[in-house]
Formats: C-alpha cells, sequence, structure tokens
C-alpha cells in the first residue's frame, strides 16, 4: 500500500477504540491496538522508518475490529498476536522452565526431577544447573534411597526391582523397609533441601575418605565430585528471594533484547519464598516504538526492553492468573498496559532498592543469560560449520551382554529437552553395538522418509560413542537416504567425533555441554527402557520356584537371555551356582 491509499483506508475507519491489522493476502503482517483507529491508522501514511515503510509497502489491506474499551482492544491485540503470530509483532515463545526438585503427595512420597510437580508435591527450587540437580539427587537417593519409580510401578510390585539391587531404593513397595523408617529418611531428605547442607554432605565425606583410605580412588573420585555438587547445591538461591513475612504472589520481570531476539525472564514469588523461575522468547523481528502520546500500542521499531515489556505483560496475563504485585527492571512502554493490571489488582512497581531491588537484578541475570557467545546452539552450528541446529535428536543404545537391547531417541529444541517428542524402540538382541546403532539409526530414518514419523526433522544427529557408532550411524543413513548432520560424542575423553575427523573441545565450551546435556539425556532414557524391559523379561524367571534375583542374575549372565536359558541343558544350568537339580528340572519344565 501506498501513502494515499493507507490515508482512503483511514477516512472510513471510525474514531473508536478497536484493533487493526495489516494484511498481505492471507497473511496478517501486523497486529497494532488504537484509542482511535482512524488516528491511528493515518498515521502510517508517514511511516518513520524504513522498517515501517517495508511493512507497510507489503501490505495489500488493513482490517479492523472495533472494541468498548481500551482494555479490550489491549486483551484482543495480545490474543490476535498469539494466534496469528505476526511476522512484524513481538510474539511470546515460552522456553522451558527451570527444574525443580519433588517428593510427591503419597505415603511413600517418591523424588524426582520435574518442570511440572504433580499436585500437592513438595517442591524445592527452581535451580538452573540441571546437571548439578540430577547429581545432588543421585547422592540422595544413593545415601537415603527414596523411590524413584512411578505410583503405577509401585503400586503393582511383588518383588524389589533392580534400583533395590543397585542399592538406589529401599524398596517401600515389597516390605523391605517399613513405612516408619522410610518416613524417616524422607524427613532427612527434606531437611538437606530445605537448607541443612550436613545432612548429605557429612555421611558422603565419610564414604569418600573410607574409599579413599581403601586405595579405592576412582571411588573415592566419584565420592569428592559429588560431594562438591551437594556442597555448592544451596548456593543457587541467595537471601534475596526469601522473606517468610511476606504473603504475597510476586512477578519479577525483566528484559533483555539482542538483535530480533528478545528474553523476558520471569521470577515467582509465594509467601515470600521463590518458587518458580522461567524464561521466555519473544521472537522481535519488528519490536514495538511507542508514539509519545502512548496511547497507540506498538509499532515495529523500538526494539527496547520497555517495548519488550508492554507486549509480554499483555500476552502473558491474558490467560493467566494474576498476582498480587508484578515488580519490574523498568516501566513498560505503553502506560495502557500498567493501567490495565492496577483495574485487575495487580501493584506495579520498579524498586529501586531493597529486596524487591535484587530480585529484579536476579531478573536482569537470567534475561540476559542466554546472549552472543552464551547462544549454546548457534555456536555449535559454528563450530560444525551448519546452520544453527535448533533441533537435536540424541541416540544411544542399551543392553546387557546382548539381552533386552533397546534404542533412545531424545530431542533438544533450542537446547532445552523436548520431552513429547522422545522415543524408544526394542533392537534385536545381539551383543554387537556398531549394528545396534545401525538399526535404531535405519529406523528413525525409513521413518523420516516415508512420512510415518509425525515430528519435524532433527538438523542434527547426536550419537552416544565414539567412530565406530558414528560410522554405524552414518552407515544407515547412506542406505535410506536420508540426509542429516551427524555427530557423535565420545565418553571416555568427551571428544566430538565428525565424518571429517575427531576433536577436543575446551572443557567449558558452551557448545560442548550442550551436547553432553543431549547425550546424557539419550543414556539416561535409554538405561531407564532397558531396566523396564529386562524386568519384563526377568518376570518369567521369577515365577519359578527357587529362582530368586540372585540366581535369576547368575542364569542371565551365563546364558545371555531366558531363550538360552529355556534350550540349556540340565548339566549346563546345574552348573549355575544357586541351581540344584530339582531347580533345573523346574526351569526346563517351566520355561
Amino acid at each position: 500500500m501506498d501513502a494515499d491509499a493507507v490515508r482512503e483506508r483511514a477516512a472510513d475507519l471510525p474514531t473508536e477504540p478497536g484493533v487493526y491489522q495489516f494484511r498481505a493476502g492471507e497473511t496478517t503482517l501486523y497486529v497494532g491496538k488504537a484509542v482511535d483507529l482512524r488516528d491511528r491508522v493515518r498515521s502510517y501514511a508517514d511511516p518513520r522508518s524504513g522498517r515501517i515503510r517495508g511493512m507497510v509497502a507489503r501490505a495489500d489491506r488493513i482490517e479492523f475490529a472495533v472494541t468498548d474499551t481500551e482494555t479490550q482492544a489491549l486483551l484482543l491485540e495480545a490474543n490476535l498476536i498469539k494466534r496469528l503470530q505476526p511476522r512484524f509483532n513481538v510474539r511470546l515463545k515460552d522456553d522451558k522452565s527451570y527444574p525443580l526438585i519433588a517428593l510427591t503427595d503419597h505415603p511413600i512420597p517418591r523424588i524426582e526431577v520435574t518442570r511440572d510437580p504433580e499436585e500437592g508435591a513438595v517442591a524445592y527450587g527452581p535451580f538452573t544447573d540441571k546437571g548439578r540437580v540430577e547429581t545432588v539427587v543421585k547422592a540422595i537417593r544413593d545415601e537415603y534411597r527414596l523411590r524413584g519409580c512411578s505410583d503405577h510401578k509401585y503400586a503393582n510390585r511383588d518383588r524389589p526391582c533392580l534400583d533395590y539391587e543397585m542399592g538406589i531404593c529401599s524398596a517401600p513397595c515389597t516390605g523391605e523397609i517399613d513405612p516408619e523408617s522410610y518416613a524417616e529418611d524422607v524427613a532427612s531428605v527434606h531437611r538437606f533441601l530445605e537448607g541443612e547442607t550436613g545432612v548429605l554432605a557429612d555421611p558422603l565425606r565419610r564414604r569418600m575418605e573410607a574409599a579413599a583410605e581403601a586405595a579405592e580412588f576412582e571411588r573415592a573420585a566419584n565420592l569428592r565430585d559429588r560431594l562438591e555438587a551437594v556442597e555448592a547445591f544451596h548456593g543457587e538461591g541467595g537471601e534475596a528471594v526469601s522473606d517468610r513475612s511476606d504473603d504475597r504472589t510476586v512477578d519479577v520481570l525483566a528484559a533483555a533484547v539482542e538483535g530480533d531476539v528478545a528474553r523476558v525472564a520471569r521470577l515467582h514469588s509465594e509467601r515470600g519464598q521463590l518458587v518458580d523461575r522461567s524464561r521466555h522468547r519473544l521472537d522481535a523481528a519488528a519490536v514495538g516504538d511507542e508514539s509519545s502520546d502512548g496511547d497507540e500500542g506498538t509499532d515495529p521499531d523500538a526494539n527496547t526492553p520497555a517495548a519488550v515489556l508492554s507486549a509480554f505483560l499483555t500476552q502473558y496475563y491474558a490467560e493467566r492468573e494474576f498476582p498480587d504485585a508484578v515488580l519490574l527492571a523498568e516501566r513498560p512502554a505503553d502506560p495502557d498496559v500498567v493501567d490495565w493490571l492496577e483495574a485487575e489488582g495487580v501493584a506495579v512497581r520498579v524498586p529501586g532498592a531493597g529486596r524487591e531491588a535484587k530480585l529484579v537484578e536476579l531478573a536482569l541475570k537470567n534475561a540476559r543469560k542466554r546472549g552472543g557467545r552464551d547462544d549454546p546452539v548457534g555456536a555449535l552450528g559454528e563450530r560444525l560449520g551448519i546452520d544453527r541446529p535448533a533441533r537435536i535428536e540424541g541416540f544411544d543404545v542399551s543392553h546387557a551382554q546382548g539381552t533386552a537391547v533397546v534404542g533412545s531417541d531424545v530431542c533438544f529444541v533450542d537446547g532445552s529437552a523436548e520431552t513429547a517428542d522422545y522415543r524408544r524402540k526394542k533392537l534385536t538382541d545381539r551383543n554387537d553395538d556398531y549394528a545396534n546403532m545401525r538399526e535404531l539409526i535405519r529406523w528413525r530414518a525409513e521413518r523420516a522418509v516415508a512420512g510415518r514419523d509425525d515430528r519435524p526433522d532433527p538438523d542434527l544427529l547426536l550419537i552416544d560413542g565414539g567412530e565406530g557408532q558414528l560410522g554405524a550411524a552414518r552407515d544407515a543413513l547412506a542406505e535410506t537416504g536420508w540426509d542429516v548432520p551427524v555427530v557423535a560424542l565420545a565418553k571416555a575423553e568427551e571428544l566430538v567425533v565428525t565424518p571429517t575427523g575427531t576433536r577436543r573441545w575446551d572443557d567449558d565450551a558452551p557448545e560442548l555441554h550442550l551436547l553432553q546435556r543431549v547425550r546424557d539425556e539419550a543414556h539416561r532414557f535409554a538405561v531407564s527402557y532397558h531396566q523396564t524391559v529386562r524386568d519384563e523379561v526377568a518376570t518369567v524367571l521369577d515365577d519359578v520356584p527357587g529362582v530368586g534375583p540372585e540366581t535369576r542374575r547368575r542364569l542371565l549372565r551365563r546364558f545371555g537371555s531366558v531363550e538360552n536359558v529355556r534350550d540349556a541343558s540340565r548339566e549346563d544350568l546345574t552348573d549355575v551356582d544357586g541351581v540344584g537339580d530339582a531347580t533345573a528340572e523346574t526351569l526346563r519344565e517351566r520355561l
């Protein structure tokens, strides 16, 4: 549209509050609100910047909707932006929230790391370092042996699972520990999570010292690393986030803008305790520029934190419960937003000193955290010479000497786990890691090529392993014709293996940390599924009278699978410790 067309269209608009859209064909380029639609749209005949001029030139028409009040216009604008995702508006895209440690609301609580605690659970955090959180939870389970299984698995157990045999669960499901003793362990864990570090650090230190005295240096080193994580664990909160005399719900918001991407950090406090942190990405291909009188909403120019906060506040709270107060790093550019919040009973402040100012400083630190070199996804793409790998899928294989072989396929988007896109697969039983990886990648590739996988194609595949596993994966890709970049990460020395060679990256490189998170999650998911499959397999042997957990392990270690146990001779069976003539005969009959 040219200037004359804009003026002509504006002359037809009412002088009432409402929302307008610049459209090109079926695409909405920009959504704005106005106190006076006619006056506001007329201003676009004389654009104040090249960006606005380009947007207007691309549009072929202007549509509008009248509202009864300015507040209705504000909310309608927010809803349209979220639904239509116009290129020239600030568009909110939620990042994953930070992880918490939760103890579930159950007579026998389980412990878990989660971003979405169950109703009634006691949650601690949030924490910024997920790796440290997982290390600490491992230490907690190793010391206090709290269960980690789902309530469904807990309710249907008649024998202790592998976690019990590994010493990280006391098996309350089968009465190996009485409820009173388990409750004492849970109470100790609560004390640690509430700040009493010594509850966990002291026994860890004793075990580390005992291992060192026994010359078990590798175990001592592992315990030392775990102890360091435990002792640093309570350093993430800070004195600013706790004030039990404050019974309000408070959101603390700060924005940072870098190029065409803006981020808003949100801290949420209840009863004086920080209970949630989240970061939100806003695509700011054109972040707003406020008019001089402040009643016109956002235009696609002013890439400022104040304009970002205006857009965020309306889009975020249009569909959420209001807090009692909102603390901001700076005043929103659009005063209508503040008027709307205050009309809803929300106290809006920009604190200058004290505890509230410290909270705002913490939010600012979080908002700025992922800029420049701190963008590990972008840094990874530069290192590998590929486009920014926003979507990464990680693969690993787990088995027990060729039995219960399974594969995992996890997904990370913009550096955060996308658990809804995790997949897993049972593989052919064989003790061949390369063949197993080839089968796993071929399965994923064939589904993608045939259009049978409902997920988008990834930008990068990450293989847990070294040159052999990478070669097997590349063979599968070549066989299927699926063209996706692939690299591997070897555990022993944390070497990045690419088709052009093996590289050692700096230990503190954010792109290496990203690969490690994906690799470790793929490994965890594979091992978890393998344990489930093994439990299913083990049930067949568990049903045989005279075969307990230790005998079952010996049989599987000796013969590799239930099928091999079934085919074994009576003489071979009785060679296994714990298997007498009667048990051998029963095994042959039952299997």
